[in-house]
Parts: structure tokens; sequence; C-alpha cells
């Protein structure tokens, strides 16, 4: 076994690496980017090495500099993770060539399953059930229409050289071809530097199920079934679960023989990912990843075994600990990802401080997997994804129970998250009946990805009683600190003489005001809210979590302050209120028809406008990249670009004007 390991990767996974190689007795060393440098993962390793500035390819992508890390650190093992450099067949090359195992495949297999063309190819030839498509060489536009009528519509376009839902594109008709070819090869092109695209026939309604694959140097192949990953947004998972419900005995057999099948073809060794869309005609392959999937912790959960424990024993020359008739299901296992986005706002990521990030205390049925803590931050630079929350049942049913009270346990205060969606869909009947397919989202889009209803009395009360707890206890700290602690003067009970004070919290949620009138009442209060009052009690801890009784009904939940937001979190929704200066001079509204601004931090990537140009609403103006996510930004409404405030190559902060539009009339020859 090895003697050091370094883990070429950062944020979770990392974490999750260094976690198994600590219990097996091999040192680890993280590499870092300057951003990074108070990160978990640096942390969670024996040392870590500064590899390079924020930006991916100047740290995380620099071959050179992590190898030298590798050497520096006298390292004779390389983990890559999974994205980053894990199917880089020239990383992989580079390792061996300074004399350091690379924990994965041969390059040759990378190579073989890198290039989602050559790899249907050659499942053809393995008679691994493929979907109908082209993914030839040529690429020129009029024999692509022409293969994309053969094969009909809907289809699907996907870069060669993609994943995670980048380059990809559905078209429902033929007219709508030539465009759509066009925007998936510009995305290729710049995502991968390559802009080649295949297309395969799209099925409406399919189930995207993946095996998992093992095999050693010695021939040794097995698979420990599948993962039913069919719940994504913008053709990237959200939630993921083993086994795949309702698949019956038959078809499981099956994929996991076509699974291997593949495998062998490319003389493959480790772990991988044999990836297939299914419905009720079938199951025809997709794609294969090489490398340890974002994923892997469902199948670990039911089989029992540590998968990357079985990376580095097989990198290390030994042979599969088990044969095929000892792998085994164990009840049911269900992952979701909570990342740091705004579903409301077309799932567009999140960036900022991590004031609050609480987790469920892990126990045999609930694991985290994370490489974020509280005080933390989500940088525009890397992905959005804070951790992977993973229940486990001896039942699907029991699984999903646990889901839901593990989500209501978590909290994210700081950063918009996906947390509420998440609990949603757990508590959604068409999911708890098993089965969704990748259209469940946007099917239920009304319902999943609805905008809140007014915030009810509980949550207002729960805002008001953090606010009053804050204020008393900021007095109780001036008190002390004074020459005189029982002065009258550091008083925050709100008692008048020959008077009963009534206080207003002008609350505003998304911008509707939600005031509040609080009345001292003893040892409690008395709150007005939408036409309702009751009387009030609250016991608020440290870490956010408020006893509160409201005409003495008790509950507990999460109450967060930062500044003037107030994060109330109750029944598996997030509420987010703002307490208002009524001093301070109203905002200025953004003249949303008169510019085009930057919803995130990124880089501008494509311009397409230029000044005096007329412009139609919804026409694309610039193209925004940030956290492994494309902005199309598009023109408001009709009209004439008056300024263009940015080029390709950009770096741009949220809010930065890109592009000035023209007044209405503007384009009115004059009378």
């Amino acid at each position: 076994m090895f003697r050091t390991l370094l883990i070429a990767n950062r944020g979770e996974i990392a974490c999750r690496i260094a976690r198994t190689a600590r219990r097996l007795g091999i040192s680890t060393v993280a590499v870092y980017s300057a951003a990074d440098a108070d990160a978990l993962h640096v942390k969670a390793a024996d040392r870590a090495i500064l590899i390079g500035p924020a930006v991916s390819r100047d740290s995380y992508l620099n071959i050179p500099r992590i190898i030298e890390a590798a050497r520096r650190s006298g390292a004779d093992a390389i983990h890559p993770g999974y994205g980053f450099l894990s199917e880089n067949p020239e990383f992989a090359e580079s390792a061996a060539a300074a004399g350091i195992v690379f924990v994965g495949p041969p390059p040759s297999a990378m190579r073989a399953m890198g290039s989602k063309a050559a790899a249907k190819t050659l499942m053809e030839k393995t008679r691994v059930p493929l979907l109908p498509g082209y993914h030839g060489e040529r690429q020129d536009p009029a024999f692509l229409a022409d293969q994309a009528n053969r094969i009909g519509f809907p289809l699907m376009i996907k870069a060669v050289s993609g994943g995670g839902g980048r380059g990809m594109r559905v078209v429902p008709h033929a007219d709508e071809f030539a465009a759509a070819l066009d925007a998936a090869r510009r995305e290729a092109a710049s995502a991968f530097g390559d802009d080649r695209v295949l297309l395969e026939r799209y099925l409406t309604h399919p189930r995207h199920i993946e095996v998992q694959i093992f095999a050693d140097k010695y021939g040794n192949a097995v698979h420990l079934f599948e993962r039913d990953c069919s719940v994504q947004r913008r053709h990237q998972k959200v939630i993921e679960e083993a086994p795949a419900p309702g698949l019956d005995d038959d078809h499981r057999s099956a994929m996991g023989q076509a699974a291997v099948a593949a495998a062998r073809a490319v003389g493959y060794e480790g772990a991988g990912t044999v990836e297939f869309v299914a419905n009720n005609d079938g199951f025809f392959f997709l794609e294969m990843n090489t490398r340890l999937q974002v994923e892997h912790p469902v199948t670990e959960m039911i089989t029992g075994f540590d998968l990357v424990e079985w990376q580095l024993c097989v990198a290390a020359g030994e042979p599969l600990p088990v044969a095929q008739d000892a792998i085994r299901i164990g009840g049911h296992a269900i992952e979701v990802r909570i990342y740091a986005e705004d579903p409301e706002r077309d799932f567009a990521p999140s960036i900022g401080r991590l004031a609050l990030f609480r987790t469920p205390e892990p126990s045999t049925d609930v694991r985290i997997d994370t490489g974020f803590t509280t005080g933390d931050a989500v940088s525009v630079h890397y992905d959005a994804m804070l951790a992977k929350l993973i229940c486990h049942g001896a039942t699907r049913d029991q699984a999903l129970r646990t889901l839901r009270r593990a989500l209501a346990e978590t909290d994210v205060v700081g950063v918009t998250s996906n947390l509420d969606l998440l609990g949603r869909i757990a508590a959604h009947p068409e999911f708890a009946a098993g089965g969704v397919d990748t259209g469940f989202i946007a099917r239920h889009g009304d319902t999943l990805l609805a905008a809140r209803p007014e915030p009810p009395i509980e949550v207002l009360a729960a805002a008001a009683l953090c606010v009053l707890a804050d204020e008393a206890k900021a007095a109780a700290n001036v008190a002390a600190s004074g020459a005189d602690p029982f002065s009258p003067w550091h008083a925050r009970d709100h008692w008048w003489l020959n008077a009963v004070l009534e206080r207003d919290l002008p609350f505003l949620a998304n911008g509707t005001p939600m005031p509040v009138t609080v009345q001292n009442d003893g040892p409690g209060w008395q709150l007005t809210a939408r036409g309702s009052r009751i009387s009030a009690t609250a016991t608020r801890a440290p870490d956010g979590r408020m006893d509160m009784v409201l005409d003495g009904v008790r509950e507990r939940l999460s109450v967060m302050r930062v500044a003037d937001s107030i994060t109330v979190r109750r029944d598996g929704e997030t509420w987010r209120l703002q307490l208002s200066d009524p001093m301070a001079a109203a905002a200025e509204e953004d003249d949303a028809g008169g510019r085009l601004v930057a919803p995130i931090p990124g880089q501008v990537t494509e311009v397409s406008a230029e000044p005096g140009m007329p412009v139609t609403r919804g026409q694309i103006m610039v193209v925004l990249e940030a956290m492994k996510t494309v902005f199309r930004l598009a023109a408001p409404a009709d009209g004439v670009v008056a300024t263009v405030s940015c080029q390709v190559g950009d770096s741009v902060v949220e809010g930065q004007l890109l592009v000035g539009f023209a007044e209405e009339d503007a384009t009115q020859p004059p009378e």
C-alpha cells in the first residue's frame, strides 16, 4: 500500500478521500489555490501545498504544478478525485513519468471512453445497446442536418468531449436544429476546446440509470449494481438513489452485464461508471465515466464497501477484494446534492460567506460529505455544491423518511441554497412512488419551483423575537461593561412609566412590507402581525435555534440574523426577511428596461451587442460563465443598444452594467 497520497482535488471529494486514506494509515497531501487557503480540505490533510491562484486553469488544472507538488511532498500516489483532471490521460501519463502511481484507469481507457462518439462506436462493436444516432467524424452543418432528419425528432445534440450538461441541446423540431447546433458548438468550444458534436434520439420520458463497475489488472471485473439519477436540472443530477426503484432483477442483471462488458472492452482498471438511459423499450448506453462519481456514496451505503479503499488497493496492484456473487444489496440509499444556487432564478449560483451551515449529526443511516463549514466563503471560481446528504434505510420508504427529517435539520444562511427544493421533491407524491424520469423537475415546476407565499404569522413572530433577543443581548453586554451594570438606562424591556409602548418592526418579505407591532407583556410580548395578535415568549440559543411559544403552542425552529437580514427556517421552508430602515432613503430601483447587468460575478465569454444595434426582446446580448454555469443574458425589451461596457474575457461583479439601451422612442425617426 502507498505511504503518501497526494489528493489532486478540492472540496468534499478531497475530504472524503483523506478520510479513507487516514483509516488505512496513509499520509495525505492536499493541494490548494489561493482562494482555498482556509478551505476544509486543506485542514483535513496532513500537509497542504499551494499550487496557484484562484483560477482553475492556473491551479487545479495545472498539471506541472500538481506533479511538482507531488514530488516535493514525496507522494508515491495521486488520487484525482472527480472533475478537474480526473479523466485527463495526459495527467495520468505525467504522473507515471514522474514515478508516481495514478489512482485511476489506464490512459488508454480514458481516451477510449473520453470521447462520447468514440465510446459509442466501441460499444456498438461490443453489442451494448445504443440509441439511434450519429457519432461520426463528419461535422459540416448540412450533413448533420441530414443525419438529424434520418434519426427523427426530438433529438439531442451533445458535445463529443462534453460533460455536466455543457454543450447539450434538446431539439424538438427540425426548424430549430440549425440554431441549436450553433449554440451547442459555441458552448462546447468554450468549455472543452472542442466543438464536435454527436446526435442521438431523445427519449421524452427517460430514466437515467448508471452502473458502478470495478476492475483490476488481473482481468477481474464486477458491477456493484445501479443508481437512478433521473432527478435533474439543466441535465445535471440533483438526487441519486440505489438501487433504482422498480427495476426488476432481469433488467438489473442485463444492465450490470452490459456495464462489465463495456469495461472489459477497453481493458479497464479501477472504478468507473457506465451510464444508460432507459424507458419501457429497454436501456441504451450513454457514456462511461472513467473515474469515481459524485454519487458513489449511495452505492457504498447499500453494499457496505468503501470504493475509495478499493481504488487505492487496485492501484497498488492488489486484486479485487470480492467476486460478483459476494456483492449484495442491503437496503436503500438516497443522496441529495445541496447547492449554493437559487432555483427561483433558474438555478443561478449564489456566492458569499456561510453565516451558518448546519447539517444533521452523522449516524449509521445519515452521512454528510462536505468541504464547507460555517464561516467559509463560497467562491465564484468553483462548483456550487456545498454538500451531499446521504440517507439509508432498510426500505426506500424508510430512507425517504430519514431524508425528509435530515433536510429539515439542515440550515444554510449567507447564500441562497436549493434546500427547500430538495425538501419539496422528497415530499412529492410522484417521487415517493418511485421511478421518476428526467423531466420530473420541469414537469412539476409550478409546485417545486413556485415562489413562496407571504410568510405565516409564526415566521414573522420568530423574526421579531430574534430582533428583540439580539437587542436585549446587546444591551446586556453594554451594561456588563459599564460602571453601573444595574443602571435603568441599560434596560431594553420597552417599559414606560404610565404608558404602554408599542413599536413597529418594519420587515420586508420579497419587497412587500410585513410590519410586526411589539408590546412588552411582563415576561413576554404581545405581537400583532397580519391582523392577528398573539402572546409570545422565546428562548434563543447561540447556534441559531429558537424555542418559541405562541399562544401556548411551543415549537423549535432556526432563526439567524446577519446585519438586517433575518433567515427563518420552519417546516422545511426558508424565509428571508429584511428589516428595513425607515430613516434611509428608498433604494433606487433597477431600470430593467434600460440596461443589462451581471446577475452574478463571472467571466464574459461572448458579446454580440454593438452600439447602435437594433435588438428585439429576448435577443442574446452577452454570455457569462460562473461556477460551471452558463448565463445567456438577453435584451429585456425591443430597442437600440446604446453602450457596451464589457468584452470577452472580462471578469465582472454582480450588478455590474454590461449593456445599456436607448429609450424606447430612440428608435423612432424625428418628426
